[in-house]
């Protein structure tokens, strides 16, 4: 099994163009597997780990309602946004600048055939994320994402999540608010869930800012522990 995962920091760069570039990782895995198995053949199949900052864009997953965007495409382009329907799980979701965005293209082949558990370690990587700053952090049954004070009526989102597989190769992945201007998140209904507030790291903390490259290398060591693999950082494309 191959644990070696190559973390690429793309830094800000455009949804579709990072759509395009997963979309090319994901098929290149998928199809060294199929050929793998069908040549009968032992290639190592790569493992990947996007981190980007996408401008202000707004994403709808498969089984996801248009009508949880509440603004219409001049609203959205005054704002400066854009949207894309995409070939995710889950519902609408927001990205932008101070987000922290994270795409791990992994074949589970590599580590552990269990979708379920692979959300949950991405959940744990965050939530041990949010604890190096003190700020304590949960699961919400039933909501995939991670969430502060659930269960009150304070209950509000610091990170939404998002995967598709296929042949246990991954993509998409987890959005967390770090320094995230959340007034973009009035033009939707996050995630499809009504009443639900969203907030961000820099304001749980009371700060203007947060060091995101911090929160990376944060992110990326506990990644590192859970999935008990080996990482190989490249900055760039």
């Amino acid at each position: 099994m191959n644990k070696k995962v190559h973390v690429q920091d793309l830094g800000l760069k455009d949804y579709k163009e990072t759509w395009d570039y997963q979309e090319q990782l994901f098929q290149e895995t998928l199809d060294l597997k199929i050929r793998n198995r069908r040549e009968e053949l032992s290639l190592e199949t790569p493992n990947y780990f996007l981190l980007v900052e996408h401008p202000h864009v707004y994403t709808l997953g498969k089984s996801g309602d248009i009508s949880n965007l509440l603004v219409d495409e001049k609203v959205l382009a005054d704002k400066g946004a854009t949207f894309y329907k995409i070939n995710r799980g889950g519902d609408i979701t927001y990205h932008g600048p101070g987000q922290i965005v994270g795409y791990p293209i992994l074949d589970l082949d590599n580590f552990f055939t269990d979708i379920h558990k692979y959300l949950r370690f991405l959940e744990e990587m965050v939530i041990l994320t949010l604890a190096e700053y003190g700020i304590k952090s949960e699961r919400s049954p039933g909501e995939t994402g991670v969430w502060l004070d659930v269960g009150t009526p304070f209950a509000r989102k610091i990170c939404a999540m998002g995967v598709r597989a296929s042949r246990w190769v991954t993509m998409h992945g987890f959005a967390l608010n770090v320094n995230a201007d959340l007034g973009y998140f009035d033009m939707m209904i996050p995630c499809g869930i009504k009443g639900k507030a969203v907030t961000s790291l820099n304001v749980e903390l009371g700060k203007k800012e947060v060091d995101l490259d911090e929160v990376k290398q944060k992110l990326l060591k506990h990644f590192q522990v859970l999935f008990e693999a080996e990482i190989k950082e490249k900055t760039e494309v």
